[in-house]
C-alpha cells in the first residue's frame, strides 16, 4: 500500500536532508518542490513570500504524477515549506490518499547558521521571514531536527509510518 509524505518546515530545519534520506530508505520517489516553482518561474517572491496562487499553480503541475505514482504503488516524499495554509490545503484535498505530514522544527538560530553553510544560500531576512511564517501552521507531526542525528530523525519518522 503506498501512500504520500510531506515533509515541511522552514528553510535551514533539515528539510531537504530528511526528506532525501528518507526517500532512500524507503525506496520512495522524492519530490523538491522548490524545483517545480524555479522551474515553472513560480518562486517569485512577492512582500512576505511566494504567493499561494503561485503554490496552487505548482501543485497542479504535480497532482497527476503523484497521483499516478500512488496508484503504482510508490511512495512520494514530498519535500517543502508549506508555509501557506491554503497550499498545503489543496495539496491535501486533491490526493485524497493516505499520507503523513511532518513539520521539522529547529530554533531559528540553528536555520540561520545551516543556511549560510548552503552554496547558494537564502538572506538572513529571508530565512527569517520564513521561518516566521512556517511557525503560524502547526500542522503535521512535529520533530524537532536541532542537536539531532539525521539517523535519528529518520528513525523517528519512520517509527510514525509503521502505525
Amino acid at each position: 500500500m503506498s501512500y504520500y509524505v510531506i515533509i515541511r518546515g522552514p528553510a535551514g530545519s533539515g528539510k531537504s536532508t530528511i526528506a532525501k534520506k528518507l526517500a532512500k530508505e524507503l525506496n520512495a520517489f522524492y519530490l523538491d518542490f522548490d524545483k517545480v516553482l524555479s522551474g515553472h518561474k513560480l518562486d517569485k517572491i512577492d512582500g512576505d513570500g511566494i504567493s499561494t496562487e503561485n503554490f496552487i499553480k505548482g501543485n497542479e503541475l504535480i497532482l497527476d504524477d503523484i497521483r499516478q505514482r500512488i496508484k503504482s504503488d510508490q511512495i512520494v516524499i514530498i519535500d517543502a515549506c508549506f508555509y501557506r495554509e491554503g497550499h498545503l490545503d489543496h495539496l491535501v484535498k486533491n490526493l485524497p490518499y493516505k499520507h503523513f505530514i511532518f513539520s521539522l522544527q529547529s530554533s531559528l538560530k540553528e536555520c540561520i547558521q545551516r543556511n549560510k553553510k548552503r552554496k547558494s544560500g537564502m538572506a538572513d531576512q529571508d530565512i527569517i521571514d520564513v521561518y516566521n511564517l512556517v511557525a503560524k501552521d502547526k500542522t503535521g507531526i512535529l520533530i524537532i531536527t536541532e542537536g539531532r542525528k539525521e539517523k535519528d530523525v529518520i528513525n523517528e519518522i519512520l517509527e510514525y509510518l509503521k502505525k
